[in-house]
């Protein structure tokens, strides 16, 4: 006969593979009387998993939706699929945001080292159609969620875009996903400043085991925060465009927390950035509206290569 604790976890574990169980079902599976399934069924609900009896002769139990979620318990396919299926979604900019980090972070943390190379051996034999950004590294992502939820210290090695290395000792705060790319806002402790990293150029050294008391900051300052750093620190070309709509339909077209500054009732002017001036003429051009560059010669440049380019394709269709 298993342990108490261990048959409670088994007993979880069936109650949340199916549905309806009969108590006999459960004993037998068990290799318990009924009367201890009983008892074990009444320790669950002592723990706050709702679990429902049906009467009867044939009476059983189910496990029933609560009004907080209990935690679960997953078999060793279950906890692969579920850490592939995050990590996935990581990859894929899903917009799964930090919540999905951290799950990922405190499944892969009390993972069996069976399960992790199950896991490992998913990720190396699965392919990825390349794209213009750089791959995430779920492992250095996984990391930094960790240390947020600890509430730990990072120490970290850090590239910035011109190539320049630097070491880092931060107060981790939240990781924001941008796009196709993920930004890590944290208290700089040597600059004694807010710093924004992107997370594909950070590489973490050993846990620093120095917890910290998170700074008070408003979800809303944290997004402020990323965008106007990301913007003087991390584009290589920025520019000003004057866009012929309103504030009000532009926020809603890039779907970004840019700032968009209101000039008049079907004018704004916005600050824009990118590491790449012909990518970022191709963004602005899904605007779907008339621009004006205001400042930025390599973005009024790469317009007159992206123009020149659509001018050939039109010749080219319209010739033969």
């Amino acid at each position: 006969m298993i342990e108490t604790s261990a048959r409670l976890l088994q007993l979880l574990s069936l109650l949340q593979l199916k549905r309806d169980w009969t108590s006999g079902e459960l004993a037998q599976r068990l290799e318990v009387s009924t009367r201890t399934v009983r008892t074990d069924v009444g320790k669950l609900r002592s723990l706050g998993y709702p679990v429902e009896a049906r009467p009867g002769v044939a009476g059983g139990y189910r496990l029933a939706a609560g009004s907080a979620m209990p935690p679960l318990v997953l078999d060793d396919d279950e906890a692969v699929a579920v850490a592939v299926g995050l990590g996935a979604a990581a990859r894929a900019s899903l917009g799964a945001g930090e919540t999905a980090l951290t799950a990922l972070a405190k499944l892969e943390q009390v993972m069996p080292a069976r399960l992790r190379r199950r896991v490992e051996a998913v990720r190396e034999a699965t392919s990825v159609v390349p794209g213009g950004d750089p791959a995430l590294d779920l492992e250095v992502l996984g990391a930094v969620a960790a240390a947020i939820r600890a509430g730990e210290r990072l120490r970290f090695g850090y590239t910035s875009w011109d190539g320049a290395e630097s070491s880092r000792h931060t107060e981790p705060h939240r990781v924001v996903a941008w796009g196709a790319r993920w930004y890590l806002l944290a208290w700089d402790l040597d600059r004694v400043d807010w710093g924004v990293f992107r997370v594909d150029r950070i590489t973490p050294k050993p846990p620093t085991g120095a917890r910290f008391r998170p700074r008070e900051i408003p979800e809303e300052a944290v997004l402020r925060h990323v965008v106007s750093r990301v913007g003087r620190a991390t584009w290589r070309y920025r520019a000003t465009i004057l866009v012929h709509a309103s504030a009000e339909d532009v926020v809603a077209r890039i779907g970004s927390p840019l700032e968009v500054e209101e000039v008049g009732p079907d004018r704004c002017r916005l600050e824009v950035g990118s590491d790449d001036p012909d990518r970022l003429a191709l963004w602005v051009t899904q605007l779907g509206t008339d621009v004006e560059v205001l400042e930025g010669e390599e973005l009024a440049a790469a317009f007159d290569r992206l123009a020149e380019r659509l001018r050939r394709a039109a010749r080219v269709r319209t010739s033969r």
